[in-house]
Parts: C-alpha cells; sequence; structure tokens
C-alpha cells in the first residue's frame, strides 16, 4: 500500500535536507541532518551514508528511525516513521545507487558513499508550525520568513 502521497514526495524531493532520529546503544536519541535524503518509491524513503557512522551503527542495532523534513519559508512538512534497511553491496544497492545519485543531476558520487539506507515508511504525519493557529495563511508566513532571511542576509554581508 503506498503510504507516501505526491505531496509527501515533493516536499521531501524539494527540500532535500531530513532530520533523521535513530537510538543510541545507550538508549538515547540521536539526530542527524541527512543533505541526500529522497524518495525511492510510494513506501520508502532513502539517503546515502556518506559521513554518519553513528546513525549506521544506531540502526544496524535497532532499525526504528524518524525522519523529520520541514519546508522553512512555510514551516509545514512531514514526520515519518519507518524501519531502516542498510544496503551496502548487491543488485538492489547497485539499483538505488545507480538511480538516485550516480547521475549527471546529482553531485553526490559512488565513491563517497559508503552504503544506503532504506527506510520503509510505516506511518506519516504532517508537521504545522503553531503559527497557523491565529488563522495566518501560508502566503502570510512564507513572508514573514522571507523577510527574517533577507535580514539575516543584509547582517552578514
Amino acid at each position: 500500500m503506498a503510504i507516501l502521497t505526491q505531496e509527501m514526495q515533493r516536499v521531501v524531493r524539494e527540500q532535500r535536507l531530513g532530520f533523521v532520529a535513530t537510538v543510541c546503544a545507550d538508549g538515547t536519541p540521536n539526530l542527524s541532518p541527512k543533505g541526500t535524503l529522497t524518495v525511492w518509491d510510494d513506501e520508502h524513503l532513502v539517503f546515502a551514508d556518506i559521513r554518519s557512522p553513528g546513525t549506521i551503527e544506531n540502526l544496524r542495532r535497532n532499525s526504528a528511525v524518524e525522519v523529520n523534513v520541514v519546508d522553512p519559508m512555510i514551516r509545514k512538512g512531514w514526520r515519518f516513521k519507518g524501519e531502516a534497511s542498510i544496503l551496502d553491496s548487491g543488485p538492489h544497492f547497485e539499483q538505488v545507487l545507480t538511480t538516485l545519485y550516480c547521475t549527471d543531476k546529482n553531485e553526490v558520487t559512488r565513491g563517497r558513499i559508503r552504503a544506503l539506507v532504506l527506510i520503509k515508511v510505516l506511518r506519516a504525519l504532517p508537521l504545522i508550525s503553531p503559527a497557523y493557529e491565529n488563522g495566518r495563511s501560508e502566503d502570510e508566513v512564507r513572508e514573514q520568513w522571507e523577510r527574517y532571511w533577507e535580514e539575516l542576509r543584509k547582517k552578514r554581508v
């Protein structure tokens, strides 16, 4: 059954950054940003292990994972809960690697990828900022954050 709607897939593909939560050996959370996160199919997300030794170690011990993807301008996104599989060789690894990461449109090169993490999404929930609770529209929220980032950029120049 397809759990990832077209809207969810669009947000993941557009944002290209997800925050992946795993469980450490001592039971504490580990949160790590993944700039290679994308959609594999209607049920799976995937990211490349480039420099993720802690995340991979955690997932080898406990495959439970949560991924958050948020559009920072509109303050909306998705929370994906699932089970991760680590692909580091074999036909499925080669298929995902070649299809998603070894293309002219992707700057990630094969030599930098140690493994792929394929996440079977079991549950997806919306993430919506409290900024909408007072009746503001998406355009109003976006305009606020565009002004904020523009002011911040001006301070850094």
